[in-house]
């Protein structure tokens, strides 16, 4: 059984930051990948940042380009998600997600509110 658990969301002003864990109860390095989601009210869940394991890829959202960076610990079994420069617009429930052998594992997400 895959566990993830997130922490490390908050409330915070506009231009400030945050940084998200997520800790997996299995070895990070036998997944596909492990990336951070979000979700605002009322709007779809969407992919914010991913990092793969083989060849350290990552992908990140044209909206935090340059403002978050997505990190892994793999003694830890963490991944983070370094977020600087927050907007307002980056305020939503944010979820660690993992790929691993086809199947998708999800943690129960962390709100982030960035005040103007």
């Amino acid at each position: 059984q895959v566990q993830l658990v997130e922490s490390g969301g908050g409330l915070v002003q506009a231009g400030g930051s945050l940084r998200l864990s997520c800790a997996a109860s299995v070895r990070t390095f036998s997944s596909d990948a492990m990336g951070w989601f979000r979700q605002a009210p009322g709007k779809e869940r969407v992919l914010v940042a991913r990092i793969r394991w083989s060849g350290h890829g990552t992908y990140y959202a044209e909206s935090v380009k340059g403002r978050f960076t997505i990190s892994r610990d793999n003694a830890k079994n963490t991944v983070y998600l370094q977020m600087n420069s927050l907007k307002p617009e980056d305020t939503a429930v944010y979820y660690c997600n993992m790929v691993a052998a086809g199947n998708d594992y999800w943690g129960q997400g962390t709100q982030v509110t960035v005040s103007s």
